[in-house]
């Protein structure tokens, strides 16, 4: 079993997202294992990128920060940074990145280097169903789970992309970019239903979730929550000082969606 899917057996899983090199390479560090600490199942970990077309201005706004002194930070920096996580905590990874950038770093050499340092999967908004062939026989080889988005307007292609899924299904709350929202699309549990008719990998609803009340309500629907911006925010506003409330949000918000029985 993949170990993604096994985050969510027995309960319902919390994932949280931070952008890489946000506030700087230690800061990173601090706030991935922060996150674990707070009892996150697994943490999705953001590659800093220039044109992020799937996020909206809080994460955009976190990899200019991330940018700020390199634009062009090698992806070598980040491994670096996994490699430090993974000294103090080995919760199971996720990058969320853009295809150009596992492209430049060579498919083979970036599974490998996902393989060796525990990074168990990737969410690659800008690759579509249509052209996973050419990456998911290498990263299958390195045991890296391809993580493929679901939205309300996937329409009859979602049996297709449910039907090839690895580790989880990512199911968008809402149409647009990231960011915090107050309500979300028409029709999440029939969509949920629609991918459970053709799959037994679990499902997590993200796309604008912030509250614990968000969050349960999500997942009631699905097997799990993940939350960006709203963490992002709060490295945005406390920095260095971010880890330890990273963790007290992390503990309540897992506590939200743990108050739904599993399937």
């Amino acid at each position: 079993m993949s170990k993604l899917t096994d985050a969510f057996k027995n309960q319902k899983a919390f994932i949280p997202f931070v952008a890489a090199n946000d506030p700087d390479f230690d800061g990173t560090v601090n706030n991935v294992v922060a996150l674990a600490q707070g009892g996150a199942d697994i943490v999705e970990l953001g590659i800093p990128f220039s044109d992020p077309i799937a996020d909206g201005p809080v994460i955009q706004a976190a990899d200019l920060r991330a940018l700020k002194d390199d634009p062009d930070l090698p992806m070598d920096t980040i491994f670096d940074m996994v490699k430090e996580i993974r000294k103090q905590t080995d919760v199971p990874l996720v990058f969320l990145t853009y295809l150009n950038i596992v492209f430049r770093y060579g498919y083979e050499a970036f599974t490998a280097r996902c393989e060796e340092l525990g990074i168990e999967g990737l969410v690659i908004p800008d690759m579509p169903l249509e052209e996973r062939n050419e990456l998911e026989p290498i990263a299958e080889k390195h045991h890296v789970d391809l993580i493929p988005l679901v939205t309300p307007i996937s329409g009859d292609r979602i049996e297709k992309i449910a039907a090839s899924a690895t580790g989880f299904i990512y199911v968008v709350s809402s149409l647009g970019v990231t960011g915090e929202r107050s309500e979300f699309a028409n029709g999440l549990t029939d969509l949920v239903n629609r991918i459970r008719k053709v799959t037994d990998v679990p499902t997590a609803i993200g796309f604008g979730i912030h509250t614990t009340e968000q969050a349960t309500e999500m997942a009631q629907i699905a097997d799990g929550a993940i939350v960006g911006s709203a963490c992002v925010n709060i490295v945005a506003e406390y920095g260095r000082q971010a880890p330890a409330k990273l963790t007290d949000y992390t503990k309540q918000m897992k506590a939200a969606v743990n108050a739904n029985p599993v399937r």
